[in-house]
């Protein structure tokens, strides 16, 4: 006789999140109705976009392989540059897994386009960490800088209200070669630009200096509103793919977009000069890269959304969010200020907790390099550092601000901030009434 088999109902433990935590969670979200609302709408808009750049320049079956050695007549490379030149209105586009980072990135821009007596001033205060030693803002000297190589730096500071300083700015990019927009907030509390506020800065600064090269760090900012930063009057914008427009598959790489003369001359910094973009083999990174790019509208708008989504909750709870829930974004980043690093550490390990990969493992501070003081970041991320993915990470130092960016799915972004705050109640770091 054959024998049956008969399945066992498989129990599934759900998370455990207090019943308080979810009842300020489910009118955190009733709160966030219309912002999700008009997220969705950008998302429909810039999945429709990148679809016609597919369209349009004739993406087949052949540009998801890769090539080896020098990559010579790389169609998939070369479609890839095409999509995103114009997914972002850019005349061209340099993106390449070569690229370590956005920093990378950057640093292959800056020193592309600048020489030796030119200046750079950046137009909205101090640049990220990571840039000040490239810049020569901090370091010993003789590692390489802009600074060793003559290259000088001004900024211009941001008003009280964190906007830009425009009457200043009109003045002191008159002697400027390139000027620095730098969209995200960073490690700071002022608000992350729009492309409105980048088309102002542009305004002023051309206004006086027609001449002059904007360059703008795009990071975090990608397709979270309908146009880009080159559609705003930038010269270059410049990112990372594990970051929005890797859509949470590209396994690294970065991107450069822009004008044509400036590309080119990134391109012979970031190969050599007479080379540039002709060379530079995909390995097995094109299909990636492809179809990060693809779903990359989606994926932002379910980060935004746990953004949006995390700002009414910790404001809920009695803690300063910015943005506020429903204030235009232009980034994917919350920053949260958790008052002390006992919050702060404890956020960052529930974030730990709630997600799909290294979950069991508890994130501590240490000396990250690249920063002045101890960072901590959680991450479970499928991809090593990906920001799109969520995470949450902050320098341990006043006023210990927490900034959390990334969600591949709103329920999962959701569930890690819940599971962030379970942790905080677990430690007595949060009283619910």
């Amino acid at each position: 006789m054959a024998e049956i088999y008969d399945p066992k109902p498989v129990e599934t433990k759900g998370f455990e999140i207090d019943e308080k935590i979810l009842r300020i969670a489910a009118e955190a979200e009733t709160n966030c109705e219309a912002a999700f609302k008009e997220i969705e709408k950008t998302a429909q808009h810039n999945g429709e976009k990148v679809l016609r750049a597919f369209i349009n320049n004739k993406v087949s079956a052949g540009c998801l392989n890769g090539t080896t050695g020098y990559g010579y007549g790389d169609t998939g490379r070369d479609t890839l540059e095409a999509v995103y030149a114009e997914v972002f209105g850019a005349e061209d586009a340099l993106v390449r897994h070569s690229f370590i980072s956005g920093t990378h990135a950057l640093t292959c821009a800056l020193f592309g386009i600048l020489r030796t007596g030119d200046k750079i001033i950046s137009l909205t205060g101090a640049p990220y960490d990571t840039l000040e030693e490239v810049i020569g803002i901090k370091g010993c000297g003789g590692n390489g800088s802009l600074k060793d190589f003559g290259i000088m730096y001004e900024q211009v500071d941001l008003l009280a209200d964190g906007k830009p300083n425009l009457a200043e700015i009109f003045q002191k990019v008159k002697v400027a070669k390139a000027a620095y927009i730098q969209r995200s907030r960073g490690y700071s509390l002022r608000p992350a630009l729009t492309t409105e506020n980048i088309a102002e800065i542009v305004k002023a600064a051309k206004g006086a200096n027609p001449g002059i090269i904007i360059i703008v760090d795009n990071c975090y900012g990608e397709f979270v509103e309908k146009s880009e930063p080159v559609q705003s009057g930038a010269d270059l914008i410049i990112g990372s793919l594990i970051k929005n427009p890797g859509g949470g598959i590209a396994e690294t790489g970065g991107y450069i977009a822009g004008r044509k003369k400036y590309i080119e001359l990134c391109s012979y910094r970031l190969t050599s000069v007479g080379i540039g973009k002709e060379a530079g083999c995909s390995l097995n990174q094109n299909k990636l890269m492809y179809q990060g790019l693809f779903y990359a509208p989606e994926v932002v708008a379910n980060a935004v959304k746990t953004a949006v989504f995390t700002s009414e909750i910790m404001s809920l709870l009695g803690f300063e969010a910015y943005p506020e829930t429903n204030a235009k974004r232009g980034d994917i980043i919350t920053a949260v200020m958790m008052k002390s690093p006992e919050n702060l550490i404890a956020f960052c390990q529930g974030i730990q907790k709630g997600s799909p990969v290294d979950s069991f493992v508890s994130p501590e501070p240490w000396e990250m390099p690249g920063y002045d003081s101890k960072v901590i970041m959680a991450a479970g991320a499928f991809n090593m550092g990906s920001s799109i993915e969520l995470s949450a990470d902050a320098p341990l130092r006043e006023p210990y601000a927490v900034y959390v960016q990334g969600g591949l799915t709103y329920p999962t972004g959701r569930m890690g901030i819940l599971c962030a705050l379970q942790e905080m109640q677990n430690r007595h770091c949060l009283k619910l009434r």
